[in-house]
């Protein structure tokens, strides 16, 4: 068994995912043996190209990205664009353009990670869970061969960020959600909740994180920027929240969270206002197993 942690991380890549994708570059205990990519935040080609940007930006060209589906199961694509900006990445000029992904498709090399680290690999998803989904429809056995899934998704107050009550990834696609939970997958879910009372980077926080003056540290705050403004104005926060940042810190290390609960979750499928909420049954009514950690 090596002792690098192997990990894939599976992305719609804008300007919280970048953060996350710069955390999981930066440790030196983990081998990002794949990057997938799906469509989400962003457009698929533009989600690669952030991603693709990021991996440069931090030297690790060595690790593997590739593209997975550009829309959802179902229904059509809904982007966050009005909150990450139209590129994802704040808008703020980063060339992102012209690089290209590795061969394949993400749900294949998910495949191909799962067998080479059957009973060790780690997968963070970070966007909406269509390539997981996709996977499990092809081969419902890779559930046996992943050790773990952390998922930035959902939120346990049933707050939502695209409709009252929905989280947006969960949102994007609820049949790939339901796929997912009904898996048999070890899953993990850090959701909208977790962030907005934990992870939220007040402009003081942030001056002084970007004051550290390197490239990523620079990188880091300035493509928050329209995030930073969509904040302000609509979830009313003190500072712009970093949802995918504090997921991929609990896979990083899950002694971090103070709570953790064992409940049973289902997704609203349904097209109408409650689309996309996972129903997570708290007070135990439904009287069905648990499927899930909630962080």
């Amino acid at each position: 068994m090596s002792t690098l942690r192997p990990f894939f991380i599976d992305t719609d890549t804008a300007s919280d995912d970048a953060v996350a994708l710069v955390m999981a570059f930066a440790r030196d205990d983990i081998n990002i043996v794949g990057i997938g990519v799906v469509a989400g935040n962003v457009p698929l080609s533009s989600a690669l190209q952030n991603a693709l940007y990021t991996r440069e930006l931090c030297g690790r060209t060595d690790v593997p990205v590739f593209a997975g589906a550009d829309r959802p199961l179902i229904y059509e694509l809904g982007t966050a664009q009005h909150v990450h900006g139209n590129d994802g990445m704040g808008d703020i000029g980063l060339p992102l353009t012209g690089r290209t992904p590795n061969d394949g498709h993400a749900v294949d090399a998910l495949f191909e990670a799962s067998n080479e680290y059957a009973g060790e690999l780690t997968l963070v998803t970070l966007g909406p869970l269509t390539n997981i989904a996709l996977a499990i429809q092809r081969d419902p056995s890779i559930a046996d061969r992943i050790s773990r899934v952390v998922l930035m998704g959902a939120a346990a107050d049933h707050i939502g960020n695209v409709n009252p009550v929905a989280e947006f990834n969960m949102w994007v696609d609820p049949h790939a959600v339901q796929i997912v939970l009904e898996s048999g997958l070890p899953l993990e879910f850090v959701g909208w909740d977790v962030s907005r009372r934990d992870a939220v980077i007040v402009p003081e926080e942030a001056n002084r994180l970007r004051s550290i003056g390197t490239p990523r540290a620079e990188f880091t705050i300035d493509i928050q920027r329209i995030v930073a403004e969509y904040c302000a104005r609509d979830t009313k926060l003190a500072g712009f929240d970093m949802p995918d940042p504090i997921a991929m810190a609990y896979a990083i290390d899950p002694s971090i969270a103070t709570q953790t609960r064992h409940l049973n979750l289902v997704a609203e499928c349904a097209e109408g206002p409650t689309r996309g909420m996972v129903v997570m049954d708290l007070l135990g009514f439904t009287g069905r197993e648990p499927n899930a950690v909630v962080v």
